[in-house]
């Protein structure tokens, strides 16, 4: 599949069909993934793979309390989860939603499931002094996730990148034995696709890129 192909067909895929992934195809997409950058090329990716039930069900309980708030913030009318503008729903509201069965089933009915985790003593964060959330540690894992995607694609598999389950992340390490400086990156449901999508939606390059600084005039294609 030519890589442009694949880099507008690569969509987030959580039904599956029946049919198991072979440990050699996972090592074929892994093989090619490692290839992704990562800071001072360090390579801090680990990944567990999960084909057991219980800790595949396991793994979607621990997304379902996130899975609430989401639901339930959609619901407000808010961007879930933001860190810039505070919730306005409460616990029990939250408590009371139930979580979205494409959010959690995905974990169970896939045929096996991808934890893709980092090491936390070999990423640069830059912005660990800053007072916002932390987003730069993601450039060295990321990337890597996004590849096993794309690679899943050429080779007829799916998946997405989950990280609802990373609210309950020690949980998550004891399930997996995780030393607690591994951080939990993503949780992907992983298989063949019960159906592809060709045409995915997404904003024009003049809706996000301008010339110059922010609110400058958009990018030409031409």
């Amino acid at each position: 599949m030519e890589l442009y192909e694949v880099m507008r067909t690569t969509f987030a895929a959580r039904e599956f069909t029946d049919e198991p992934v072979p440990d050699a195809v996972l090592f074929k997409i892994l093989d090619h993934a490692r290839f992704a950058p990562s800071g001072g090329n360090r390579q801090g990716w680990r990944v567990i793979v999960v084909r057991d039930p219980a800790t595949r069900k396991a793994l979607s309980d621990c997304s379902a309390p996130a899975a609430k708030r989401y639901a339930a913030q959609v619901q407000a009318g808010e961007n879930p989860w933001n860190t810039i503008d505070p919730t306005i729903v409460d616990a029990v509201t939250i408590e009371r939603t139930s979580p979205p069965a494409r959010l959690t089933e995905p974990f169970v009915k896939a045929p096996v499931v991808l934890v893709v985790c980092v090491d936390l003593k070999v990423v640069a964060s830059m912005d660990q002094l800053l007072t916002r959330v932390g987003v730069i540690s993601g450039a060295s894992i990321y990337p890597f996730a996004w590849n096993i995607l794309m690679a899943a694609r050429h080779e007829g598999y799916g998946g997405t990148i989950t990280t609802l389950a990373v609210a309950q992340e020690p949980k998550v390490q004891e399930l997996l034995s995780l030393p607690r400086h591994i951080a939990v990156a993503a949780v992907m449901p992983f298989g063949r696709p019960l159906r592809a999508l060709t045409k995915l939606k997404r904003k024009t390059v003049a809706e996000f890129a301008t010339l110059e600084r922010w609110g400058g005039r958009p990018l030409p294609s031409a």
